[in-house]
């Protein structure tokens, strides 16, 4: 998840199917002989126009239904500057506290930007899931 000076994430509104419209962090798939980092750079700067550079694990997410397993980095981000592409209606900042929870399109992405706001605002109450729509695929 690229992380701003300000300590904001930035997410992407989908542009694509699954989850149109709705708010995650940027990713995508490994390319053959791709290391999981070289894969999480690629695959921002495609989405964002943000190039990063990926720090510590925040977590690793799976969900048997979309068959996926997520890795999840805290990025800091190195160059560009946010653009809208095919994938990607909108990229913009939010702070730990002003995340749209009822928005995000994926229940990996709801876990990890849990597990985040966990570690850099403790103080801040986590969504309950019941309250979030989580029916898309990862």
């Amino acid at each position: 998840m690229p992380i701003t000076e300000r300590g904001e994430v930035m997410l992407i509104r989908r542009g694509i199917e699954p989850g149109f419209n709705m708010w995650a962090q940027p990713g995508g798939f490994l390319e053959i002989d791709e290391t999981v980092r070289e894969a999480a750079v690629r695959e921002t700067l495609e989405e964002t126009g943000l190039l990063v550079e990926p720090g510590e694990i925040l977590g690793l997410y799976s969900r048997v239904a979309a068959a996926v397993v997520v890795i999840a980095f805290e990025a800091s981000i190195v160059g560009g500057e946010p653009i809208v592409t095919r994938e990607s209606l909108e990229t913009r900042p939010f702070a730990a506290d002003r995340i749209p929870w009822s928005e995000i399109a994926f229940e990996t992405s709801v876990r990890a930007l849990s597990d985040w706001v966990a570690r850099v605002r403790p103080d801040l109450p986590l969504p309950d899931p019941s309250t979030i729509r989580r029916d898309f695929g990862a």
